[in-house]
């Protein structure tokens, strides 16, 4: 049988990839072997971690990612057929794999834990944002009842959940992202305390100040000028996790002006994989269980068409969706 898959063939020029720098490629498949299974793609996700791995790689390359989808063939008797399959396959319709783990996050292909839950969510809330979302802010911020939380990308797929994880943990939340009506779903839609449009707003500092004294965990998804800004309003022994620096993907290093910050403020840089299956397991059991009472709403938007995914991922990456963004194949 034959698959489609994506080759990247060139390096990504701007911070946003030119649709022509993706191949769609025809590939033959052999018949699966003993010990093996083929997975048909069912969701595809697209995250910002794809832009900024993307030039650590010599071209051409596959184009990496997560996705879900459901065995249906199997000589494997950990995947028998018609179970739904979360893998790092990348952006391809059909997969043989074998169990092993993938070569970048060392992540073996695990049974989607949605329930009844719908199955995009195993590459969003349940997934490698939902892990990161609720281990970033839980273990490294820790943040406490009455204390203020600050998330930036607010409406995106970590973001989205950051906020209302912290608001289940009795705190004040402010949200910044890239659009008014962003904005508002921030305020009406999750109850998000506070929330600001970044690129209306002038004096990010000042907005701040108009409605806390001060930020005691900040959960940074964009890095640059932004964050810089938030961190000038960090109180003493405030919490800085590090998740992303989506503002200068692609941009050169350049020194840039550091915030000055209490000499008490710590911060960290991580990765969801610096925590074992068990506690990404006990992190995934938890937002489902949120998600099952109605304590949390897993935002995502589905476009259709496995020949749309550049221009999905390209659309991502500038901020034309919300929540979560996953293609349906």
């Amino acid at each position: 049988m034959r698959c489609l898959k994506y080759q990247v063939n060139n390096q990504f020029k701007d911070f946003l990839p030119d649709p022509g720098d993706f191949e769609l490629i025809h590939e033959n498949i052999p018949p699966i072997k003993q010990g093996e299974f083929l997975v048909k793609a069912k969701f595809i996700s697209t995250d910002p971690y794809l832009r900024s791995f993307a030039n650590r790689s010599s071209v051409p390359y596959e184009q990496f990612g997560f996705q879900v989808g459901r065995v249906v063939e199997s000589k494997h008797p950990d995947y028998p057929a018609t179970m739904n399959v979360v893998s790092h396959s990348g952006w391809r319709d059909y997969t043989v794999l074998n169990g092993d783990p993938d070569e970048i996050f060392n992540i073996k292909p695990y049974n989607a834990p949605v329930g009844n839950l719908p199955l995009s969510y195993a590459v969003g809330a349940l997934g490698m944002p939902g892990m990161t979302a609720y281990l970033g802010l839980l273990e490294i911020c820790r943040p406490e009842a009455g204390e203020v939380v600050c998330v930036s990308s607010a409406a995106g797929a970590v973001g989205s959940l950051v906020g209302q994880i912290a608001k289940l943990q009795g705190c004040t939340v402010i949200g910044f992202a890239g659009t008014d009506a962003k904005v508002d779903m921030l305020r009406n839609e999750l109850k998000f305390d506070h929330a600001f449009n970044y690129k209306a707003t002038k004096d990010v500092k000042g907005a701040i100040r108009s409605v806390t004294h001060g930020i005691d965990c900040y959960f940074d998804n964009v890095g640059g000028t932004l964050s810089a800004q938030v961190m000038e309003c960090m109180n003493e022994n405030g919490r800085v996790a590090v998740c992303g620096s989506i503002s200068l993907y692609g941009k050169n290093s350049s020194p840039r002006k550091k915030p000055h910050l209490p000499a008490s403020v710590t911060g960290v840089s991580f990765s969801f994989t610096q925590w074992n299956l068990e506690q990404q397991g006990a992190a995934l059991a938890q937002l489902k269980t949120w998600i099952e009472q109605g304590k949390i709403q897993a935002k995502e938007t589905i476009v259709k068409g496995f020949e749309g995914l550049p221009n999905t991922f390209i659309g991502m990456l500038r901020g034309d969706y919300v929540g979560k963004t996953v293609v349906k194949v």
